[in-house]
């Protein structure tokens, strides 16, 4: 027997809502800007040789799941704290994924003493393409700041590298992002207080 109008009309409205909750239940795709992660405490104050990290626990996260990027992504962490150092120190930055580095500052000259120096480093990447490694490609973009406490003067210094050889995007990728003293001057330290990462693209 045909069903009537009224019918045919109530079926599509069953139709329409259960389409609608099944849409609900699909996450959205991440807003340019976003935060994706919040440090919420000062790092570990590092001193010594030994490469250490920079960042402390927050909200967020820090891991890109296997074959969570696409082309064009787009990053900003913006790191701050504050440093010592001695007269003619060595400094190094490095950022990496797990054992991989996507940004190597190499060994860099901090000249005159620092004491209580406030510092930034901001970094900029971009993923340019998709892939295990040698087909994959990041480029990244480091500035290291730091303010002279005894004469207000910025100094500082900035590193790019693209990485398409170690990079792979079919894994799973945790940011991070180290520093490294040339030698175990006791005056030398760093640590950072503020850390934040967003999505720009």
């Amino acid at each position: 027997m045909a069903k009537s109008i009224q019918e045919r009309l109530v079926a599509l409205e069953r139709s329409l809502r259960g389409l609608c909750c099944k849409l609900a239940e699909v996450d959205p795709i991440p807003e340019v800007g976003i935060g994706i992660y919040s440090q919420t405490g000062d790092s570990t104050i590092i001193t010594g040789t030994t490469e250490r990290t920079l960042i402390n626990g927050g909200v967020g996260t820090l891991t890109v799941p296997a074959n969570g990027f696409q082309v064009g992504d787009s990053f900003r962490a913006v790191f701050g704290g504050v440093m010592n150092a001695a007269n003619n120190q060595n400094i190094r930055i490095r950022v990496k994924t797990g054992a991989i580095t996507l940004l190597d500052s190499l060994v860099q000259n901090l000249g005159s003493s620092i004491t209580n120096d406030v510092w930034t480093l901001n970094i900029d990447f971009t993923i340019r393409q998709v892939g295990a490694a040698t087909v994959a490609s990041i480029v990244a973009l480091g500035q290291f700041h730091y303010t002279k406490t005894n004469n207000a003067s910025v100094q500082g210094f900035a590193f790019n590298v693209v990485n398409n050889t170690t990079f792979n995007t079919t894994i799973s990728n945790v940011l991070n992002v180290t520093a490294q003293w040339g030698s175990a001057n006791a005056a030398n330290n760093i640590y950072s207080d503020i850390f934040i990462l967003n999505k720009t693209y």
